[in-house]
């Protein structure tokens, strides 16, 4: 079969699609259940062409957070702009959206896949990764009307992710934990974090 030659434009092209449809899979099935194969084969590329764009699946899930940011800070604009919703309740939405991201469309992290991506990221990858994703967290801040310093942001963030990653966890990673309660613990756990939202939200402005 005769080698088929790229354009810088057709690579690009290809890059965008299997950026796009590696989200579209993680959202619907999960990080860990999306395989390298189900992309490449849906975008129509062989495996080997497939690694001239991404040297592992890490690499391609960090670029799948990335072009998910905005849609997730829009989705928070969406929901403060709702008029048929309280402000708790939006931040209660929003929240709840993301730890069942599943049905949801929207891609977690696992506590697993967080380990695989901190092992096999570049120092300078990571750094960038976790300056984009605090920025994120530092807009989502913001959208909800709360001036985002960094005390808060890293706070946030912490507890965002939690109670993502926990939900995530229980029963297989957690074993301890009671999978019996498992959403009750998400939901206490949101009202939890929309409590200091809202003490920051109302704190007078410095």
């Amino acid at each position: 079969m005769p080698k088929v030659s790229y354009s810088e434009a057709d690579r690009e092209r290809i890059r965008t699609q299997l950026v796009a449809v590696g989200l579209e899979l993680m959202a619907k099935q999960g990080i860990q259940h999306t395989t390298v194969e189900q992309i490449y084969k849906k975008v129509g590329i062989s495996r080997t062409f497939f690694y001239t764009f991404f040297p592992t699946k890490e690499d391609l899930i960090v670029e799948t957070l990335y072009l998910q940011q905005p849609k997730i800070t829009a989705y928070v604009q969406k929901l403060m702009a709702d008029p048929t919703l309280s402000w708790r309740d939006a931040v209660k939405q929003f929240l709840h959206a993301c730890c069942y991201g599943e049905r949801n469309g929207i891609a977690v992290l696992t506590i697993e896949e967080q380990q695989l991506i901190f092992r096999r990221l570049s120092k300078e990858s990571y750094a960038v990764f976790r300056q984009k994703q605090l920025r994120l967290f530092g807009e989502i801040l913001e959208g909800f009307g709360i001036p985002a310093n960094t005390a808060r942001v890293n706070l946030f963030t912490n507890l965002s992710l939690t109670v993502m990653v926990v939900r995530r966890a229980i029963p297989d990673t957690l074993p301890l934990f009671v999978p019996e309660a498992a959403d009750e613990t998400v939901d206490a756990q949101i009202n939890a974090i929309v409590d200091t939202l809202e003490k920051w939200r109302t704190e007078p402005r410095s």
